[in-house]
This record gives structure tokens, sequence and C-alpha cells, in this order.
């Protein structure tokens, strides 16, 4: 990382940093779109079931690992002040509240998944695919979050080309090795549904011994000495941890769970409808890749600048972020609205589930804008460690405004399962507004308290 003047030379910064980590995120979604895709092939009560599956464990994973994404800008403005050492012992805290957060999540699944799913009234067959499912993606928590710390950690030293190669291997191992459980190849055990998430767990391992052994090996990581003399857990260093990430997890709890519950509420109509609206959001999802990626490059980017107290530079990173993200939507929206029954038949051979998630797509193509203005702003704020406030701006958008328009719409028009898009547009166009204001408001308080 190094201090840039010029737009056209932040943006080719800004485009380096970003395009690794967008390969990276799309390398992890593979995983779970091919768990969908490949379940899907399998038969439509396993794409049913893995749809519940995942709509459960994606938002208590995401939401919990966002408490460790906060060693991006910890890590960012540590170095960005030439504090290194102080850097190196935020990474090695990581690690205990990494291992803290996979215990608790492993606990409480496993305790509560036959009630949860029980309470969703599900055929036999999807309920027995979204429990095992669950179990087996249970077993590759550990190493799932260990990496997340490995790849704050890199990541907020600008290396985002390292996260992309090992990421990229994520993608086809779990390909094969869903083709081998999922329908029981070269004498493999026949698992359907349950087969991807053996494959994801298997996976994840596997990625997190080469992020160790590069972060053990490789410059400039192994210059802060990681792994040699672990140090006690140091209470100051976690609760700094802890209580800037969690702002953050419970702020991506509350917007990846909102789609979860929209997809538990899909429980109620037909294994069609359910396996149609999983398809949709699961191309959604992918798409939202772009601005989610950016977002993340905002963060290593504004934090570095105002770590160095460099203040205008961060606000030109946030401006050229939020830019970019917006052109890129305009592509994707129109490509979705487009060859969205090109797309739903990727997923699926049933012409019913084809038909109805050709409908559930174009509903996706219009929060598509306001993910692209909300995402970048985010990861900005973030960078400058401001969180509480933009967790309680998620919680009333999507919480207190989009579910109960979505749920007033399905179930008091006719609009159906559709309804509960239209809440989640309104939630996500809330959003954008909300912290664009805030944003705003931070940096005017950061600029006016450098005059000072």
């Amino acid at each position: 990382m190094h201090e840039t003047t010029k737009v056209g030379t932040k943006w080719k910064k800004m485009s380096t940093i970003v395009l690794p980590i967008l390969i990276t995120q799309v390398a992890l979604y593979l995983m779970s779109f091919f768990d969908v895709l490949m379940s899907g092939k399998y038969s439509t009560q396993d794409l049913a079931g893995v749809s519940i599956g995942s709509s459960i464990w994606l938002p208590v994973y995401t939401g919990l690992s966002g408490i460790l994404t906060s060693i991006t800008p910890i890590v960012a403005q540590f170095v960005g002040a030439k504090r290194e050492k102080e850097a190196s012992a935020t990474v090695k805290q990581g690690f205990y509240v990494a291992i803290l957060l996979a215990i608790i999540i492993f606990t409480g699944l496993t305790l509560s998944l036959k009630p949860l799913l029980k309470g969703m009234s599900l055929e036999p067959d999807v309920y027995r695919v979204a429990y095992h499912y669950l179990i087996a993606m249970c077993f590759g928590l550990l190493p799932l979050f260990i990496y997340s710390v490995l790849r704050c950690f890199i990541d907020a030293l600008g290396q985002t080309r390292v996260s992309m190669l090992i990421t990229l291997m994520a993608a086809p191992i779990n390909i094969v090795f869903n083709y081998l459980f999922i329908f029981g190849h070269l004498g493999f055990p026949e698992l359907g549904g349950v087969g991807s998430g053996v494959a994801s767990a298997i996976t994840y391992w596997l990625i997190c011994g080469a992020a160790i052994i590069i972060t053990m090996k490789k410059t400039p990581f192994a210059d802060f000495s990681l792994f040699s003399k672990l140090p006690r857990p140091n209470p100051t260093k976690t609760f700094e941890i802890v209580k800037l990430g969690l702002p953050i997890g419970l702020a991506i709890f509350a917007e990846s769970s909102i789609f979860s519950v929209v997809t538990m509420m899909m429980s109620k109509y037909s294994t069609e409808v359910i396996g149609a609206h999983q398809i949709a959001m699961n191309f959604a999802s992918l798409l939202y890749m772009i601005p989610l990626s950016i977002s993340m490059g905002a963060t290593i980017l504004v934090g570095f600048e105002a770590g160095a107290k460099r203040f205008q530079d961060a606000k030109t990173y946030s401006r050229l972020c939020t830019i970019t993200a917006v052109t890129f939507c305009m592509v994707s929206l129109t490509v979705l609205l487009i060859f969205k029954g090109h797309i739903a038949s990727v997923y699926s051979n049933d012409v019913q589930v084809v038909r109805l998630a050709g409908h559930f797509l174009t509903y996706a193509a219009f929060f598509q804008l306001s993910d692209a203005i909300q995402a970048p702003i985010q990861g900005a704020l973030r960078g400058y460690k401001d969180v509480t406030i933009t967790f309680i701006m998620a919680l009333v958008s999507y919480w207190i405004i989009g579910l109960p328009v979505g749920i007033l719409l399905a179930n008091m028009t006719n609009l159906g399962p559709y309804g509960y898009w239209i809440g989640l547009i309104a939630g996500l166009a809330m959003g954008a507004v909300t912290l664009s204001i805030r944003l705003r408001f931070v940096q005017r308080k950061m600029e006016n308290a450098q005059v000072l």
C-alpha cells in the first residue's frame, strides 16, 4: 500500500485492490452457487432442501464472521500509521475470536436445527436434506473462520491478489467433491444435496491450510510472524476486535437474515416456488459480488488513508468506489432483464420452476441499483471505523421497513410471493438513502477535526 495523489492513479489503485477481491468473492460464492445448481440437477426436493439449509447457514455464518472483518480496518489503519507490531498483535488475537465463534455456532446450530426445521412444515425429503446439509457444513466452521482472519489480514496489506489465488482453488475443488458426493461417482456415497455440504466442509479445510502456509512462508506476511510465539488471549485487543466487529456483524446479519427469513416464509408455498425463489436469490447474490467487492476495497483504501490522516484522499476513494459500483450495476441489471429465462434454465430442468424463476429474476433486477449504492458506502464507513450507526440504519431499513412491507404485500394483495421481493427492494432503497447521509456527516466531521 502506498499514497496516491491523482484521481487516475487512485482509480488504478482501487482497481488493483478490488479486482482480486471480486474474483475471490465470486470463487467463494461459487461454492454456494454450485451447491444449489448441482443439487437442483439431482432433484427438485434436494434443490429445496439445500435452499432452505443455505438460507439458515448464510446469515448465521456471515453475521458472526462479520465480527472478524473488523480486523481489516484495524490492521489497515495500523499499517497506514506505520504501527506494524500492533497490526500483528491484532491478527493473533483474531485467531482466538475465530475459535470462539466457531464453537458458538457449532453448538447453537446442532442444538436448534431440529426444532427450527420442524417448525417450517417442510416435506419429509426437503427436511432431511436441509438438516444433514447443515450438520455437514458445521464441520467446516473452524477452518472457515481461521481463513477469514487470515484473509482480512492479507487484504488489509493491499495484497488482495494473494487472497484471490488461494480462494480460486475453492470453486474447482468444491465442484469435484460435489460431483463425487452428490451423484455418488467413483465409488463415493450418493448423498444428493447433503453431499454438497460435505464437499464444502472439505474445501474449507483445504483453503485454510493453504492460507496458513502462505502467511507463514511468504513476504510481506512472514514479517509479521503470526504463528510464532502466539500470545495469551488479551482482553483489550479482543475487545477492540469485537467492539468494532459486532456492529459490522450485526449489520451484515440484519441484511442477510432478511433474505433468509423471506425464504423461510416461502416454505408455505409449493416446492416449485421455493426452488424458483432460491434460483433468483442465488443469481442475484452472485451479481451482488461486484458491489460487495468494491465495498471491501473501500474499507481497505479508506482505512489506509484515514489512518494516515489523509481525509481528502479517503473521501475521493469513497466517491470513486460508489461511481464504479453504480456503473457496473447498470450493466448487470440490463443483462438480468434480457436473459432471465436463459439464466433460470441453467439451474433446473423443471419447466414450472424455470417459469417462476424468470418472474422472480425481474424483481431481483431492481434491487441491484440500491445494492450498488449502499454497499460501497457501508465499506467506506467501516474504513472510518464508523459502524454502530450503520448497524442501526440497516436494522431499521430491512426489518422495520422492508420485511413488514413485504409481508403486507404478500398476504394482503394478489402479488403472493412476489410481494416479499418488493419489500426487499423498499428496504434496500431506504438503506442506500440513509447510509449516503451518514457518510457525508462522517466525512465532514473528519475534515473539521483535522482543521481544528
